[in-house]
């Protein structure tokens, strides 16, 4: 798979029927290698690792209902109450983190309303702090490790 921009893990991939598959450590399966699930498992071992965040409190496939449909949320941090902290989308290396992308992870957090949201293709990470009373949001220039939060 491709080099991104994270940390190299030794990821646990297997052949299952011809296709690729790599084993999710949040949600305890092998799912499809996809270029999308190699951001993921590369980016959720960087928070796990790196950042030190709880990976018993991450879901990954989180499903929210929005205007009526249901949508997936790719990756969600919670707090200790279990109220969602953080929405984390993920896109595959080659599509471009574009204005249509802050959109869809806007559009999930009217439903979650959480502190932060992260958009990454594993080449590029975007995170912004979500202020509510000021009806406005902070680009971070890192991503903050978990103690910060």
């Amino acid at each position: 798979m491709l080099a991104l921009n994270l940390p190299q893990y030794a990821a646990k991939i297997m052949d299952r029927n011809g296709k690729n598959v790599i084993f999710d450590s949040i949600r305890k399966q092998y799912v499809a290698l996809t270029p999308e699930e190699w951001v993921r498992q590369n980016f959720v071992n960087y928070l796990i690792i790196h950042k030190k965040y709880p990976a018993s409190l991450m879901a990954n496939e989180v499903m929210i209902k929005l205007n009526g449909t249901v949508k997936r949320c790719d990756t969600v941090l919670y707090k200790r109450d279990l109220s969602a902290r953080m929405i984390i989308e993920y896109k595959a290396p080659h599509i471009e983190i574009a204005q249509n992308v802050f959109n869809q992870i806007a559009r999930y957090n009217i439903v979650l309303r959480v502190d932060y949201l992260i958009v990454s293709n594993g080449l590029k990470h975007y995170c912004c702090k979500m202020d509510y009373a000021n009806q406005s949001y902070q680009f971070l220039q890192e991503i903050p490790i978990y103690n910060a939060l």
